[in-house]
């Protein structure tokens, strides 16, 4: 049977035990191994008591062991008892003792007891750990460093001054095509390749728009400002989500600054929502009214000649004034007469009787004039068609001449 005795000298001696003062048995905690004397006294005597032994701090560790008292176990020829034979004690587990009282900071990690840090103690680290916690407070200052506000980053990702000019006099007109799910990167380099001073867009989804701008800002180098037209909110159109679909409708993205910019949805849109846009913007240095405006899709010509006679009232107002847009018309289409009494097509040689001839330029894949640069009090210059893979209308641009 297992008592707690006195030990005998010689089972001490056998067992490693050496003496240090009557009455105390001394052993390093976590270790398994005896530090000090056990009184060797006959098995009737009181249980001898645990007292630690001083230890060194382990650097390895990063701890210092905590002492702690344990009461020995004994057989009644007293001898120490332990998992495998009287004299067995794990080194890796340490000694399977009762324990009397145990520090509430002992911590057992990787086979070994371990004293946690009392408060106000500091922790010694390992060579090895140390490395490791500079290593990574090293890594955290570079990344961060290169995202805060005066890192690279932020420098390159809004220049203060375009590092490309545009061409001050150019403007263009462009239907986006939508839904056709175009990448608005190859759409911005389709811009980029002629930089024009103002560009009007139709069809066109917000974020579409944002994003174009974007990519010529951050790739191309061409900074704009933007305006917009919207006259619908249409999750087929634009996405989102059904509580906050997204906009759609035109956009005017200027070099200079704009001012007094108006948006209007037509009194009748046909079978969906149509509208006009209007800014006042710099285009070769002048001050100029600019429009940009999509009438209803075809086949709906009373409708489109109640949006264009809306339209032109508004323009007949400025002398000077560049109306853009998709018109989804042919130059001799009734509807447009109103238009063509004020203003000129930016291609010199398409009126409304030149259709026939042939003489206007078409502007879309099934071979229609359906897109114009409508000019007032401003003299045309070149002017350019461009088809483009990334939309169903090409690009339409002008050089004008304000002087």
């Amino acid at each position: 049977m297992r008592s707690f005795v006195r030990a005998a000298p010689v089972t001490a001696q056998r067992c490693g035990i050496a003496r240090k003062r009557p009455g105390r048995l001394v052993v390093g905690e976590g270790t398994g191994e005896v530090r000090d004397a056990v009184r060797a006294h006959g098995p009737d005597a009181e249980p001898a008591a645990l007292e630690p032994a001083p230890r060194r701090p382990s650097a390895r560790a990063g701890l210092r062991v905590r002492r702690t008292e344990h009461r020995v176990p004994f057989d009644g020829a007293g001898r120490l008892l332990g998992r495998k034979g009287p004299c067995h004690m794990s080194h890796r587990r340490g000694p399977r003792f009762p324990t009397a009282r145990r520090s509430p900071n002992l911590v057992r990690e990787g086979g070994r007891t371990l004293r946690a840090p009392a408060p106000g103690e500091a922790i010694v680290l390992a060579s090895g750990t140390r490395w490791f916690v500079g290593t990574v407070a090293v890594l955290c200052v570079v990344l961060v460093g290169s995202r805060s506000p005066g890192g690279s980053d932020a420098g390159r990702s809004r220049p203060v001054r375009p590092e490309r000019d545009v061409v001050a006099n150019r403007v263009m007109t462009w239907n986006l095509c939508n839904p056709c799910k175009e990448s608005n990167a190859h759409r911005a380099a389709e811009i980029a390749a002629f930089a024009p001073q103002v560009l009007g867009v139709q069809e066109a989804c917000v974020r579409d728009v944002e994003a174009i701008r974007d990519h010529l800002e951050n790739i191309h180098g061409l900074v704009y400002h933007v305006r917009y037209g919207t006259v619908l909110n249409k999750r087929s159109r634009c996405g989102g989500t059904p509580w906050n679909p997204g906009a759609f409708g035109q956009a005017v993205l200027s070099a200079a600054p704009m001012t007094d910019h108006v948006g209007v949805e037509y009194p009748e849109g046909g079978s969906e929502d149509r509208g006009y846009m209007a800014v006042t913007t710099e285009v070769d240095g002048q001050k100029v009214r600019v429009f940009n405006t999509h009438l209803a899709q075809r086949r709906q010509e009373s409708v489109r000649a109640g949006q264009a006679a809306v339209l032109a009232t508004e323009v007949a107002r400025h002398e000077r004034a560049i109306v853009l847009g998709d018109f989804n018309a042919v130059p001799d289409a009734p509807e447009l007469s109103r238009l063509w009494s004020l203003a000129v097509d930016a291609d010199p040689g398409c009126r409304p009787a030149g259709t026939a001839a042939g003489t206007c330029r078409a502007t879309t894949d099934w071979q229609s004039k359906f897109d114009y640069v409508f000019l007032r009090g401003i003299a045309p210059g070149e002017y350019r068609v461009h088809p483009s893979r990334y939309s169903d209308h090409h690009l339409f641009y002008a050089d004008l001449d304000l002087a």
